[in-house]
Parts: structure tokens; sequence; C-alpha cells
């Protein structure tokens, strides 16, 4: 068949297969890397809270969050893409993983690792700042949970679709940074977007990290329910309709 169904391409997958050292080591990367992200875009909202007294976030600051995020996410795509795929998000993988491109057991894996690297580097700023408050995820005054979910559902469309489109479809060709540098813009643009009502997560990993730090997780479901279903519908639209079902599943996305 020229075009298989997505559903039939989805995987579990083995543990020989899934948990062997090659598979380690990229769930490690996808720690740092997430690590490494999340550190960058937590630690200026932190930093904006430090040289504003905790003031309201203004034009300005949302401005310099939301290209602190997209550098951020840049340089986590691109230095593991090589090694995981680089998907420094639980959105991406669930997307990939109803794409068929990396099984189930590999996917828990790089959830476990996303997880945890977003929590080590709120404990990490929480350290070196002092201990100042790391902020969780809220919603905006007149902002519902239902106006968050859709946001989330939408804006994290538009970033696994990009991540889609640049890294995993076969046919993107030799696009050298391109990915990364479309996948941090697109990261900027929705948190200009959406910051200002419910913050943009676009990532379950990065409010985890300084919900279970600081044990507050009023509306936290917003942030996973919103960003895996705008990541999954990306998955499987764009398998759908502009990848040629060809190929056998995949253990794991090569960028």
């Amino acid at each position: 068949m020229p075009n298989l169904i997505v559903i039939d391409r989805i995987a579990i997958g083995t543990v020989a297969a899934d948990f062997h050292p090659n598979a380690f080591k990229a769930a490690l990367a996808e720690f740092i890397s997430t690590l490494i992200f999340v550190f960058a875009g937590q630690g200026s909202t932190m930093a904006y809270n430090k040289l504003t007294s905790n003031a309201p976030t203004s034009p300005a600051g949302l401005i310099a969050v939301a290209l602190a995020h997209a550098f951020g996410l840049f340089v986590a795509v691109a230095t593991s893409a090589n090694i995981s795929g680089g998907h420094c998000n639980p959105a991406v993988t669930f997307g990939a993983f109803l794409g068929g491109n990396i099984t189930l057991l590999r996917g828990i894996l790089y959830w476990i690792a996303q997880l945890l690297g977003s929590t080590v580097a709120c404990l990490l700023l929480k350290f070196t700042t002092h201990y100042m408050t790391v902020s969780v995820f809220t919603l905006s005054s007149g902002v519902s949970v239902w106006n968050a979910f859709v946001f989330e559902i939408v804006m994290t469309f538009a970033l696994v679709y990009t991540v889609y489109a640049t890294a995993i479809d076969a046919k993107k060709g030799d696009v050298g940074v391109i990915a990364p540098l479309a996948i941090g813009f697109v990261l900027g643009a929705n948190i200009l977007a959406g910051g200002a009502f419910e913050g943009a997560a676009l990532n379950p990993a990065v409010p985890f990290g300084p919900a279970l730090v600081s044990w507050n997780w009023h509306h936290h479901w917003v942030y996973w329910a919103g960003p895996l279903i705008g990541g999954g519908l990306a998955g499987v639209v764009y398998e759908l309709i502009f990848i040629s079902h060809t190929h056998e599943p995949l253990s794991v996305v090569e960028y």
C-alpha cells in the first residue's frame, strides 16, 4: 500500500531495541537539552522579577522572556538533534509517537528525561538565585481554563507542525541550522501571542519543573492536556497529509 494509516505505524517497541546503551545516551541528551532550555527560559522570568521587584510583566519583559525561550530552545534542539532527535518536549515526543516516528517505550524514556531535566533546572535556579520563588504558570485575569486550553492546543499544534516540516519529514533535505532556528522562532512568536494570557507553555515539561519545586499544581492540567492534544493532532495531520508512509516505524526520530 502506498499510504498506510497512521495508526498502523504506531509501535510499542521492545526492551531490547529501546533500552540499550544508545537509547540511554539519547535520553541523557534529552535531559541535558531540556535542562538547558528550562534554565534559560525560567531563568529569564526570574531575572525579570529580580530587576523589577516582582512587578507585573511589561511588554518589554514579555519580549525578553520570549527571546530567551526562543534562543534557549534553538540551542537545546541543535545540540541534541543528532543524538536524540532534539525533542526537549513531551508534546513533540507524543506527536512523533502518534505519527509512527518513535516507539512508545522510547517515548516514555524521553518523557522521564525531559521531566527530570526541567525539575533539575528549576532546583538549580532556586539555589543559584538564593531561593527566589520559581514562577509557576498561571492564567491572567479574565482568562478561563478553557481559553487557556484552546490557546495551548493551537500554539502547540504550530510548534509540532514546524518540527515535522523542518525536522522529521524526510523530504526536508539538508536544512542545517534552519530546523532548530524555525522551531525556536515559532516558540518565541507564540509566547508573544499567548504569554500575556496564560503563560504559553507549549511544552508540559516547562511548567512541570516549577510546579513540582513550588508544589503549586493549580490549573496544571491545562499545560498537559492542551499541548498533548495539539502536538498529537499536528503529528497525525502532517503524517496523513504530507508524508508518504513507505517506511517502517522508527525507534527514534533523526534530524
